[in-house]
């Protein structure tokens, strides 16, 4: 059942499009260039604040589609609320549209004891869509930590054939990448590999949040399934699944030492190079 959050409405009604049309020549190796087969599109990249009643907490620079479950998705996997309905409303404004200036702010009203933790901890962070460390004031305010989880019954009986069925089309359900390439995607499956949502962002980890959030507005969290990437196996993927006790990540590309600590803290199992027919499963 979707979880109904008040306010959780775009308050603009300038939309900044996910895609910008741009002109491009299309080059050969043999020093020809004619215009491009078809109009070009490139992924828009704006900042994107995260503010939580009334404080800004975090900047982001993101694909400015599906702000609502990204900013749900972000304070979920982020700590700073631990169930989606202590997440009171959401408001995204664009402003800027067609402009060198375009942003984005999402409004986060969140219960007054999870705003005072927040402000407790809180931090500036000015992210990239690259980074999952900017603005981190200091080594001891990194959390590279992870909490073990139950280890689910579906689990046991999972195997390659159903880890690598969601990659065979998730290609095809990347509608944004699918025009404009350099978008990364973010995909739930069920236990038998029947890929179910698919959100897409610049960024890895702001298409995961996506996809936490939309899985936290239509109640399915706590729904048997593992999450697919397009992207490498970065320690940050791992932290928020590990937040949402998401038992499996599966990725396109390899994982990172630190990023393979923190799964066997959790007790999460990791797949990557997920490429049809081969997948490796990491101990």
């Amino acid at each position: 059942m979707d979880i109904n959050i008040p306010g959780a409405v775009n308050a603009s009604r300038s939309r900044i499009e996910p895609l910008a049309a741009v002109q491009a020549l299309r080059m050969c190796s043999d020093g020809a260039a004619e215009p491009a087969h078809r109009e070009a599109w490139v992924a828009s990249e704006v900042p994107v604040a995260l503010v939580f009643n009334d404080i800004s907490h975090a900047v982001m620079m993101a694909t400015p589609q599906d702000l609502e479950d990204f900013a749900l998705g972000f304070a979920l996997s982020e700590g700073i609320i631990d169930q989606p309905g202590e997440c009171r409303g959401i408001e995204v404004r664009h402003h800027g549209a067609g402009t060198p200036e375009a942003a984005c702010v999402a409004e986060i009203d969140i219960a007054p004891r999870h705003f005072e933790r927040l402000k407790q901890r809180r931090r500036t962070l000015a992210g990239r869509t690259g980074c999952g460390l900017c603005g981190v004031e200091s080594l001891q305010a990194l959390d590279l930590r992870a909490v073990p989880m139950p280890a689910p019954a579906w689990r046991g009986g999972l195997g390659v054939a159903e880890v690598l069925r969601p990659f065979g089309v998730l290609r095809e359900r990347q509608r944004l990448n699918a025009d404009a390439g350099a978008l990364h995607a973010a995909g739930w499956a069920t236990p038998d590999g029947q890929l179910q949502d698919v959100l897409e962002d610049v960024g890895r980890h702001n298409a995961l949040d996506k996809l936490l959030g939309r899985l936290a507005r239509t109640g399915r969290l706590q729904e048997p399934g593992f999450v697919v990437m397009t992207s490498r196996t970065s320690y940050e993927l791992v932290r928020k699944c590990a937040r949402l006790n998401i038992a499996l990540l599966a990725t396109v590309s390899a994982p990172t030492a630190l990023a393979l600590q923190l799964a066997r803290e959790a007790g999460m199992h990791l797949w990557a190079q997920c490429r049809p027919p081969y997948a490796l499963r990491y101990a």
